[in-house]
């Protein structure tokens, strides 16, 4: 039987990767990295194939929620490791991929790694324990338009929770929910702002854990005319009232910048 390792590459590049996550790479007899839930910085993984000596092959989302091709690689190898960008149970896909290993008698290693969830709302200055349930807001579908992930918003804001607004990407096809995008979305789908009325303050990081992260505080209606940059982006919903040291650590991003 073999052992899979699941291994977090965390928010930036490469060179982000902990020893042990390095070391595990260098020891599994085969690689496999998935960019759908997070994208890594162009190059990134060739390098890192090249830095362990071993190519690294890509699953894309429908192999790998198939499970197939891990499993396949655990009947005939002793180790294979799966590269996930960001921390690797973030997602439900790869805690399902690991219930899949243990029924066909493998085991498996986790070496963890940042996690937008929670690295996004400390880049902002937000306290992780006042979170809320997180949403995620879709890639715009015809016919599709779904106001569920408002309500939770709203849901959370009435219970002085922050919301993580994870934003709906598709790496093959070079598609990439933009944080404006999705606040516009928003108001067209609330005009009457039943569930995020007109005035109320969100915040987006962009990305965080890169040498350009940004931030931005505002109205929403304000923010959802920005260009905040290159993909990936990540909408904060803050709760109505702030803690006092929330407030003056979110301050530095308001938008339009102070004078």
């Amino acid at each position: 039987m073999g052992e899979l390792w699941f291994v977090g590459l965390g928010l930036a590049d490469e060179r982000g990767l902990s020893d042990r996550a390095r070391d595990a790479l260098e020891r599994a007899d085969e690689v496999f990295a998935e960019e759908y839930t997070a994208v890594a910085p162009a190059g990134t993984v060739d390098r890192l194939a090249r830095a362990i000596g071993r190519p690294v092959r890509r699953l894309e989302r429908t192999l790998l929620e198939s499970e197939r091709p891990i499993l396949e690689a655990l009947a005939r190898s002793p180790r294979v490791a799966l590269l996930v960008v960001g921390d690797p149970f973030a997602a439900t896909t790869h805690v399902q991929l690991r219930i899949a290993a243990e029924r066909a008698g493998h085991t498996w290693r986790y070496e963890p790694a940042a996690s937008v969830l929670t690295a996004a709302v400390g880049y902002l200055g937000l306290m992780h324990y006042r979170c809320g349930r997180t949403v995620s807001w879709p890639l715009p579908a015809e016919g599709f338009a779904p106001t569920s992930p408002l309500e939770q918003m709203d849901g959370n804001r009435t219970r002085g929770l922050h919301t993580v607004v994870l934003l709906d990407l598709r790496p093959g096809e070079g598609r990439f929910l933009t944080a404006g995008e999705a606040l516009r979305a928003m108001r067209v789908r609330d005009p009457d702002g039943r569930w995020l009325p007109a005035g109320t303050p969100v915040a987006v990081a962009a990305r965080v854990g890169r040498d350009d992260a940004a931030g931005w505080f505002g109205p929403v209606e304000t923010l959802a005319e920005v260009d905040f940059g290159p993909p990936l982006h990540t909408i904060v919903v803050p709760a109505p009232e702030l803690h006092f040291e929330e407030a003056e650590a979110i301050r530095r991003f308001r938008w339009p910048r102070s004078p």
